[in-house]
């Protein structure tokens, strides 16, 4: 930004007054109009840059700076970090699971945290399994962890248990 011409009109300003006040003023408006200059860009930078840090205020965090350049002050703009698109966190199921205890050695009841990350699809699937079976999601889970784990107490799936020939239906499908 060019102060120039705002120094020039303070100077033609200064001159008009002092012609009103004859030769002695004119002389003095003349000596005065130097150290006037500095003290008058000075002003205006001081002006700028509270103006540009009421900007910054209400760009954050984006900012504006006033640099000096030669005589010149520049401003200079960092604009806010564009947006992060929105993604869709999946919540993972926590799960207490009481810890299994090696053979000979009794169980103490200590719960203990794990995050579990489910796919969308299989989430639904054991909240409606624990649903059915008027669990909470984290009772079946430790069911069927403990189930499979231990492999006591399997429960066959409807209409998969013995059959006429004697065979039975164990493990796991997809």
């Amino acid at each position: 930004m060019d102060l120039t011409p705002y120094v020039d009109n303070l100077r033609r300003e200064l001159a008009v007054a002092a012609d009103a006040g004859g030769d002695e003023a004119r002389a003095l408006a003349e000596r005065l109009s130097a150290p006037l200059e500095s003290a008058v860009r000075l002003t205006l930078l001081n002006v700028l840059s509270a103006a540009m840090g009421d900007v910054t205020r209400e760009l954050a965090p984006g900012s504006v700076d006033v640099r000096l350049r030669g005589l010149d002050p520049e401003f200079v703009v960092t604009a806010p970090p564009a947006p992060e698109p929105v993604r869709e966190e999946r919540k993972a199921v926590v799960a207490p699971v009481v810890a299994a205890a090696p053979a000979g050695e009794a169980d103490d009841g200590t719960m203990v945290r794990i995050n579990l990350r489910l796919p969308a699809h299989l989430k639904g699937r054991a909240e409606s399994a624990a649903a059915a079976e008027g669990l909470s999601v984290n009772a079946w889970l430790v069911r069927a962890v403990s189930v499979s784990l231990d492999g006591e107490g399997r429960a066959s799936a409807p209409g998969r248990g013995k059959d006429s020939g004697g065979r039975g239906f164990t493990g796991w499908v997809r």
